[in-house]
């Protein structure tokens, strides 16, 4: 009964164990289990390439702002500084006084060209009433014909010789009045350059004056912009963050042998509020007519000789993708986007997101939680 019961029970518990031995072969060998189930694959996120004909360029060129007249203005002559009128701050108008010169020695010429012009008329008049005696006499032959003619040319000679004097009358009023400078135009004093009671050379620029209500900005340009520019095209223009809408006034005719760019010279609003000297920033907008597709720049990986990578989803079978690598070639990027080109086609899905967490060949699924198109 001992032997009888054992050997019972080692034959059940043979056949218990090639049970359960059958039973994890069929487990497997069961078709899910020798494919691998989809919901083991990764999800990924992603969109559809969209077809664009073109792409718009967004430019930015930087230029300084210039008023339409910066002028060092100055005596015409030289002398001492008798008295300043502004200083630099001081807003002017057109034909304020500014600063003037000591006229004492102008004023002393004056004079004296005054005294040889009145004994010039009393010359002038001694000359002509001999003349008329000797004129008198001369018709009871009591003159000579060369004397007439001595005092016909003495009186000449004080005739130019009045002319003379009254010429340097006029030049000595001239300098007396240019030694009082003028605005010639509206506008602020940047710079007093002298102090009063100096004396001032010929010529020698006492104030910097820069005129209101004329802004104006000069920015450089790339030549071939610059040829497609027209006088009195409007463009926008940047100064401390504001817009303006500014005009073209003038474009040069030489290039930069530094910057290599064309100076375009812009006129700003009369009442915009600028500074001379402050940064202005143009923009430009052009729309180049070449086929591709924006992506975002986050779905991009570095290639090989320049080129960039794009990780390209094949459908295999229903919701199972096969993760591809194409080379493209980045044309422009504007913020966190992309134009594109290379080994792509028009609505082929691509991987937005999370490069690092795949690898070309491997299967994935998409992740339906993030918005895709």
């Amino acid at each position: 009964m001992t032997m009888f019961t054992a050997k019972s029970l080692a034959r059940v518990l043979l056949w218990s164990s090639l049970s359960l031995v059958a039973s994890g072969c069929q487990q497997a060998q069961s078709p899910e289990s020798a494919q691998g189930s989809s919901e083991h694959f990764p999800k990924v996120s992603s969109q559809r390439l969209i077809h664009s004909t073109s792409y718009d360029t967004a430019q930015v060129f930087t230029g300084s702002i210039r008023a339409g007249n910066t002028t060092a203005i100055g005596f015409e002559l030289a002398g001492k500084i008798k008295h300043l009128a502004v200083d630099s701050g001081n807003h002017v108008k057109q034909g304020d006084l500014l600063a003037e010169l000591d006229t004492s020695l102008l004023e002393a010429e004056r004079r004296e060209l005054l005294a040889s012009l009145a004994q010039n008329r009393a010359d002038k008049e001694l000359a002509q009433s001999t003349l008329k005696r000797s004129l008198a006499l001369k018709k009871q032959g009591y003159a000579s014909a060369q004397q007439l003619d001595e005092l016909k040319g003495q009186l000449s000679s004080l005739q130019a010789a009045e002319q003379r004097l009254r010429a340097a009358i006029e030049a000595n009023a001239l300098r007396i009045a240019k030694s009082t400078l003028v605005a010639p135009f509206d506008g602020v004093i940047a710079k007093r350059n002298n102090n009063l009671g100096e004396v001032v050379a010929l010529g020698a620029p006492l104030f910097t004056l820069i005129q209101h209500n004329n802004p104006q900005a000069i920015v450089g340009v790339p030549v071939s912009l610059a040829q497609t520019l027209e006088d009195s095209q409007q463009l926008t223009l940047t100064v401390k963050e504001t817009p303006y809408q500014a005009t073209v006034a003038g474009i040069g005719a030489e290039v930069n042998p530094v910057t290599r760019t064309v100076p375009v010279r812009l006129t700003l609003p009369t009442d915009a509020k600028v500074i001379n000297g402050e940064l202005a920033y143009l923009h430009y907008n052009k729309t180049v007519d070449t086929a591709g597709f924006w992506v975002p720049i986050s779905s991009l990986t570095d290639g090989l000789r320049g080129l960039w990578n794009l990780y390209v989803l094949v459908e295999q079978q229903p919701d199972q993708y096969l993760i591809e690598r194409r080379d493209i070639e980045i044309l422009y990027t504007r913020g966190d986007q992309a134009f594109i080109q290379g080994a792509i086609s028009e609505d082929e899905r691509f991987v937005t997101q999370g490069l690092h967490k795949v690898v070309v060949g491997e299967r994935v699924m998409l992740n339906t939680q993030v918005a895709t198109r």
